[in-house]
């Protein structure tokens, strides 16, 4: 039994400080202090002050929720009119966001490869309709591609990414299932892990890039 901190919560109960407010002084555990001090005997004084203490943290606590309520309500206010601005794609406002998320999240360095990375599926499923409806890419030419952590559940993320993709599982390169090193002492928040979409064509390789290029030539008119 540590003999200090028993005394020093027996002498913090006795001015009248609560179970939760001994337990965060001393760091010990709440079950500790009520043990410790379970004899003490609190004055009216006490048990009232202790009770306002009760009531005004309740109310401190509601205001905070009511405030971060309303924030939420006011940020999803902006967010929805700013979604109602978009209305539907066209063909080419689709070729130029296909076009600059490529060149923002795809490979550059493989002629040979058009290879799409992400762990977002909304990312992923834009880039498909990119794929298949502006560059008409044969569905026999996808390949699929999983960065997993190891210990997480690879057959569940290589099914999730299936559905998403529309890639069916027999086109597929085995799962990657290693730890990255940048992401070791980072909490599992990617369940599915990271997606790859697969092309092979050098053709498609060369016309994003000289698509990319020409935007990046006809922005500067804006100058």
């Amino acid at each position: 039994m540590r003999l200090k901190e028993k005394l020093e919560a027996r002498r913090l109960r006795s001015l009248g400080y609560s179970f939760n407010e001994i337990h965060k002084e001393l760091g010990v555990a709440e079950s500790s202090v009520s043990l410790w001090v379970r004899d003490i005997k609190l004055t009216s004084e006490q048990k009232l002050e202790l009770s306002q203490k009760g009531i005004q943290k309740g109310v401190i606590e509601q205001r905070r929720e009511t405030r971060l309520k309303n924030e939420s309500a006011k940020r999803q206010i902006i967010t929805d009119a700013a979604t109602k601005e978009i209305k539907n794609l066209s063909e080419r406002e689709l070729w130029l966001v296909g076009v600059m998320l490529y060149w923002a999240e795809g490979g550059k360095t493989q002629r040979g490869l058009v290879r799409f990375s992400n762990s977002d599926p909304e990312m992923i499923k834009i880039m498909m309709v990119f794929f298949r409806k502006i560059c008409n890419v044969p569905e026999e030419k996808f390949r699929g591609y999983i960065h997993i952590h190891p210990h997480l559940d690879y057959k569940k993320a290589e099914e999730y990414w299936s559905n998403i993709s529309g890639v069916p599982l027999n086109k597929f390169f085995k799962t990657y299932r290693k730890m990255n090193p940048s992401s070791k002492n980072k909490k599992d928040n990617l369940l599915f892990g990271t997606f790859d979409i697969y092309v092979l064509s050098t053709e498609l390789f060369l016309k994003i890039s000289g698509w990319a290029k020409g935007i990046f030539e006809s922005s500067h008119n804006f100058n």
